[in-house]
């Protein structure tokens, strides 16, 4: 990649002319002798083979292509500027970095408001977010690939901070066949039937979770697409009510009437890399996190 012909100063010094109005109000701006400033111009305009500058009067005018260089240039100058208060950031101690995995039945709005309360306290700090499901969160954080990790399972010596429950809910189609015998099910009823499930990512160990009494099951890999499918008519699941909120709410799904399990309610905790302390950035991600871990009312739904 050639290197610059312009420096950042040269760029800097471009803008204090223009927003100062003058080459001599320029110079007092920048505490420099006005032919300093008149020179860094000068030369700069000769470096880019472009005029940047016409006197009107006794005012300096940008040419149209000083505007359009003089608009890139101010984000040039900010983004220089933030990188530098990184690196000061950093010196302190500051993450460049946090990851953070979660179980993608954790509902995606928490994580949404946690992030967006995080965004202007993060001084430039990245969240590499990765979702996974069930064992394969677990296997994540004990590899040391994520700084955080939320989960309903439990994790082996790892203590946890709650963050409140999920409710899962059997759900099929309105006009699915468990539906059309119109009384209370139970687990018989059911046997018959295709089931959806989601398949845990983990590769140690994956586990099965939940019901799993049907002849019939089809496995996914999400739970988007398990809702998919059931919302299709293709199967009965349970699934989280945040997820189907809308589908329940707008008809195209409905609560299975079991006579037991209609519903089951993991609860969800934050767990942190033990192997490694929290630094003032991973901190104030938690705290966005746990003050964010309400359920929103777009969580619920009409049945």
């Amino acid at each position: 990649m050639k290197a610059p012909r312009v420096t950042l100063d040269q760029w800097r010094t471009l803008q204090a002319v223009v927003d100062q109005g003058g080459f001599a109000q320029a110079a007092e701006a920048l505490h420099r002798s006005q032919s300093s400033v008149s020179y860094t111009v000068g030369r700069m305009q000769e470096q880019l083979g472009v005029p940047l500058l016409r006197i009107e009067g006794r005012k300096a005018v940008l040419t149209d292509a000083g505007t359009v260089l003089l608009r890139r240039s101010r984000q040039l100058i900010k983004q220089a500027s933030q990188l530098e208060d990184l690196a000061h950031h950093m010196e302190q101690g500051w993450e460049a970095e946090v990851r953070l995995v979660v179980d993608a039945a954790y509902p995606s709005g928490r994580i949404v408001r946690a992030l967006a309360d995080f965004m202007p306290k993060s001084r430039g700090c990245r969240v590499r977010l990765r979702e996974e499901v069930l064992s394969g969160v677990v296997e994540v954080l004990q590899e040391g690939t994520a700084d955080l990790a939320i989960t309903g399972l439990e994790i082996p010596g790892y203590l946890g901070s709650e963050l409140g429950s999920v409710e899962f809910v059997a759900v099929a189609h309105p006009e699915h066949a468990l539906h059309q015998l119109a009384r209370s099910l139970n687990a018989q009823d059911l046997e018959s039937q295709m089931q959806i499930v989601i398949r845990d990512s983990g590769r140690e160990q994956p586990r099965d979770i939940g019901w799993l009494g049907a002849e019939q099951r089809w496995t996914v890999g999400s739970l988007a697409t398990a809702a998919t499918f059931v919302s299709r008519g293709l199967g009965f699941a349970w699934l989280p009510r945040p997820l189907i909120a809308r589908d329940m709410h707008e008809g195209r799904l409905k609560p299975l009437p079991l006579e037991q399990g209609r519903t089951h309610t993991p609860r969800f905790k934050l767990f942190a890399n033990k192997d490694k302390p929290l630094g003032p950035a991973t901190q104030i991600l938690v705290d966005s996190i746990r003050n964010c871990a309400a359920p929103d009312p777009s969580e619920e739904c009409t049945e």
